[in-house]
């Protein structure tokens, strides 16, 4: 059987990225530019900055993915290109790029959905992993408990109502002058502070399974 050769375009946010994978599930190459220092001095990512750097960097991270996985252009199969949600301006770019080479080559262009992106990337870690299971999604726009049924069946069991955990993080660093990116620095200094210090609300709601992570964000603050 001949081997399904897929490369994978993403841009949502502030990070350029080009993986070339075999199969679905073996990862060939993924090269990934990010802009976290640019960002930094802004204390989070800014729209416009970002679309920017993704035009500059593309080319190079494409051609950078397909020399680390040893293949031409015209190795490919198909092309994946994330969609949304994200940002509009940085996706834009991936989906122009991605776009313009499917019709170039004559390939077929596939939209990946971000979320269902976090989903699958739990089948190149996991090889044996199939469905149906559970997933906690948590990123830095979006925190989500989704039932997988099947391959592309879902079901939202829960979500964030308002900020998502990853933008919480951030912007209680960014109030106290931590630095960007907040979430690693947070879970770092949390771990040598005590756990009973405050008495800080939970995240989670209860009725249901969504969640809500702005109250917890206003009590750090005040």
């Amino acid at each position: 059987m001949k081997d399904i050769i897929t490369l994978a375009v993403e841009s949502s946010c502030d990070e350029t990225s080009v993986a070339v994978l075999k199969n679905g599930r073996e990862v060939l190459s993924n090269i990934i530019n990010t802009q976290v220092d640019l960002h930094k001095k802004f204390g989070g990512v800014v729209p416009e900055v970002a679309s920017r750097k993704h035009i500059e960097n593309i080319d190079v991270v494409l051609q950078e993915a397909l020399d680390k996985a040893n293949i031409e252009l015209n190795d490919i199969d198909h092309i994946a290109v994330t969609y949304g949600p994200g940002l509009v301006g940085a996706l834009l770019v991936g989906l122009s790029h991605a776009k313009a080479l499917a019709f170039t080559l004559n390939k077929p262009l596939v939209g990946v959905n971000h979320i269902e992106g976090h989903v699958s990337a739990n089948y190149i870690e996991h090889k044996d992993l199939k469905p149906p299971f559970i997933t906690l999604i948590v990123s830095g726009g979006h925190t989500h408990l989704v039932e997988v049924k099947d391959y592309g069946e879902y079901e939202i069991l829960g979500r964030t109502r308002d900020d998502a955990s990853g933008e919480a993080f951030d912007k209680i660093a960014r109030a106290m002058g931590l630095g960007y990116p907040g979430g690693p620095i947070v879970d770092r200094l949390a771990k040598e502070g005590n756990k009973n210090a405050i008495d800080f609300p939970r995240a989670y709601l209860d009725e249901g399974y969504d969640f809500s992570f702005s109250g917890l964000k206003s009590a750090v603050l005040n």
